[in-house]
């Protein structure tokens, strides 16, 4: 049995269907630091060499984790350069997030990547609490283990059961509780998926998805991962910004990169909950249930839901992401 204080704990299903270790893409919000100053200390404890690409544009490339992307975290960055986007750009530096993406890790990355981060703050990085207006996340890019229906629907319907949980046990900042950025799924898509079970299609998954989440911004997106399955089917609720892609983009957690004692493991345990609630029938048979009895005629808050899914999680030994026994 792993140990609760392993870092970057194996999933239950670690490897892809072709035998490779399953690799997780990871971006940084954060604030303190400006691109160029952010991309040299990345290439500082990492290794590698900077290269600007752009005025809000850098690279960290041929680190000892692979390449690296340093931006402004706006849209602007993407415009014709001229005096106007520059000085926009530099007015924006008080609120909009440096973001820091890698390339797709594996554990020995993400364990060099959170001790970048520990550097980060050191050197000045703030996040989600370090302002009024800083809504900074971080996002985990995990790698699907392989493009069946059983690598891809237990995840989602487990993430859906035990959301309301994940949000009340560990709850993210204020500010990003208010933007659109990380919201709640509707409680009729968690209906859907429980109607169509564990086990159900694909197809019949997508459809679902699209009619009640037709957006990136939740918790968990599950548009890239559709997106590179069946473009064509989904074609009605993507956008130029939804990169396809083989990955669950898990959206929820807050960057605290200010905090000493928050690490990117602890938003790693969140997302192996998911996988180990998934990889388990009777759980997902149990939450699913329970799900259904709190949600009979008048709605009740989410918290009345969370704290029953907590109770059925820590009887089960898998509340490890809310702080509880692993």
């Amino acid at each position: 049995m792993t140990s609760p204080d392993t870092p970057f704990a194996p999933l239950p299903q670690p490897e892809t269907a072709e035998g490779k270790p399953r690799l997780t893409g990871v971006e940084i919000e954060l604030g303190g630091l400006d691109e160029a100053r952010c991309a040299a200390l990345c290439a500082r404890h990492l290794g590698g060499r900077t290269r600007q690409v752009d005025e809000a544009i850098w690279q960290v490339e041929d680190s000892r984790i692979g390449d690296l992307k340093v931006y402004l975290d706006t849209a602007l960055r993407h415009a014709d350069k001229t005096a106007l986007r520059d000085a926009a750009l530099t007015v924006g530096r008080e609120v909009i997030p440096v973001e820091i993406v890698t390339d797709p890790l594996d554990r020995d990355g993400l364990i060099a990547l959170d001790e970048l981060r520990e550097q980060l703050r050191q050197d000045g990085a703030v996040g989600s609490g370090g302002g009024v207006f800083f809504g900074f996340g971080v996002h985990l890019n995990v790698q699907i283990a392989s493009d069946r229906a059983e690598s891809i629907v237990p995840p989602l319907l487990a993430y859906a059961l035990i959301e309301d949980w994940l949000r009340t046990a560990n709850p993210i900042d204020h500010t990003r509780r208010v933007l659109p950025f990380a919201a709640p799924y509707h409680r009729r898509l968690v209906r859907r998926l429980i109607a169509l079970g564990r086990g159900a299609k694909l197809t019949h998954v997508m459809d679902a998805y699209a009619q009640e989440a037709p957006s990136r911004n939740f918790g968990l997106d599950m548009l890239p991962i559709f997106a590179w399955l069946d473009a064509a089917r989904m074609s009605a609720v993507l956008t130029s910004a939804t990169s396809a892609r083989p990955t669950f983009h898990f959206r929820l957690p807050d960057c605290r990169i200010d905090d000493p004692s928050w690490t990117l493991d602890s938003e790693w345990r969140r997302w192996r909950t998911v996988e180990r609630v998934a990889a388990s029938r009777d759980v997902v048979t149990e939450l699913s249930q329970g799900w259904e009895a709190a949600h009979v005629g008048v709605p009740l808050p989410r918290a009345f839901w969370a704290e029953r899914c907590g109770a059925i999680l820590t009887e089960r030994g898998l509340a490890d992401a809310g702080g509880g026994p692993a």
